[in-house]
């Protein structure tokens, strides 16, 4: 065993709450109202990303997606949020835990329809190679680390 490395401890109001939206400028409506915490890079995760979200009434997570090579999962801890598919919608309670596995192609994404806050974890893995793919826009992106290059779904740029 390494005795070298260290473990890192942080409370999360050491974390900043992030409002970016990397998506194409045309695309950004409906996040307003979503603040995460990447509790993951704040402790020196490399291998798998952890962020502690937090989505105001109205607001969503992501545009409806599937990635390729990424595992997902998320817990709801507080509030009530739908979770829309290709299957449908389903409201989820505090305690729901989700996964969404990688190359499902099943499209997913989480909207707060409540009038309070939810605030949910979300995990996913980091393997490199990973495309993700938006059914309901003219958007996919390819992973070009640490992030994603978007593009129309014909590869053209924005």
């Amino acid at each position: 065993m390494n005795q070298s490395s260290a473990n890192t401890t942080v409370y999360l109001e050491q974390i900043p709450a992030s409002k970016t939206v990397i998506y194409p400028q045309h695309l950004k409506g409906h996040f307003d109202g979503r603040t995460k915490r990447r509790l993951g890079d704040a402790v020196g995760m490399k291998n798998f990303g952890v962020n502690l979200t937090t989505l105001g009434p109205g607001a969503w997570s992501a545009h409806r997606h599937w990635h390729t090579r990424q595992d997902e999962m998320i817990y709801l801890i507080e509030g009530e949020l739908t979770l829309v598919t290709d299957s449908g919608r389903q409201v989820l309670k505090p305690g729901a835990v989700v996964g969404f596995p990688a190359n499902s192609g099943e499209g997913h994404n989480l909207v707060n329809t409540g009038t309070g806050d939810a605030v949910y974890m979300e995990i996913g893995d980091r393997l490199p190679g990973d495309e993700v793919f938006y059914p309901d826009v003219d958007l996919m992106a390819k992973q070009n680390t640490p992030s994603y290059k978007f593009t129309r779904n014909d590869g053209s740029e924005f």
